[in-house]
């Protein structure tokens, strides 16, 4: 399977450089992008673009990266293909590289993003959800193509259903001020660390947030 890299087509999402995290991932790129093949193809993936913090004049005509590319702006990725769930759509900047012989930062990005597509393809395997509901929260309008503007992923409905799974409960007529805090208690319950690392209850806590108009 072939991809395509683009330029970010939505930064509004990125998180300030402080709230990063140093990477946990020692693997080459060549590994990563064998597992993010592999995870696209058990959904039979195609047209798979991979969004990088880069200039267009960075992208050689065939939608690759020039040798001399400079580099990544932010560590921030989106990952976006068609699957037999439909249209897909992860993203991901938690992670930083330290380190020069780490390689670049976003490919860390995408390494986590082709876990957490392994993470939710194991959910499935165990029968403990309908078919390809664990990707409800990742379908996006028009996967696969570089998206003009953050997509809306999640009605309010099933925004407020991931706290509830999260809290055990939320009042979603709470003023403001309120629905903040129960955002950020959703967060702390859904941190990577409370669940061996798995950023995807994290994702969608996020993805949540963003939809009733939370921010950090």
């Amino acid at each position: 399977m072939s991809y395509t890299v683009r330029p970010l087509s939505d930064r509004t999402w990125l998180r300030p450089a402080s709230k990063r995290t140093a990477t946990r991932f020692s693997s080459k790129w060549k590994e990563t992008e064998k597992l993010l093949l592999e995870e696209v193809a058990h959904l039979d993936g195609r047209q798979l673009v991979i969004e990088v913090d880069v200039r267009e004049q960075d992208l050689r005509l065939d939608g690759t990266l020039r040798a001399n590319a400079r580099e990544a702006a932010t560590p921030g990725v989106v990952v976006a293909f068609e699957s037999k769930h439909g249209p897909m759509l992860h993203r991901c900047d938690t992670f930083y590289a330290p380190y020069a012989w780490q390689g670049p930062d976003w490919q860390h990005n995408v390494r986590a993003l082709a876990l957490t597509l392994q993470a939710l393809r194991a959910v499935g395997r165990y029968g403990a959800t309908e078919t390809g509901q664990q990707y409800q929260g990742f379908k996006a309008i028009g996967g696969g193509t570089p998206m003009p503007a953050a997509p809306k992923t999640m009605s309010r409905e099933d925004a407020r259903a991931v706290l509830v799974e999260v809290l055990g409960t939320f009042d979603g007529s709470a003023a403001r001020g309120d629905t903040a805090a129960q955002v950020r208690r959703a967060r702390g319950l859904a941190h990577p660390d409370r669940h061996g690392g798995d950023h995807t209850l994290a994702y969608r806590v996020d993805e949540a947030a963003r939809v009733l108009g939370v921010s950090r």
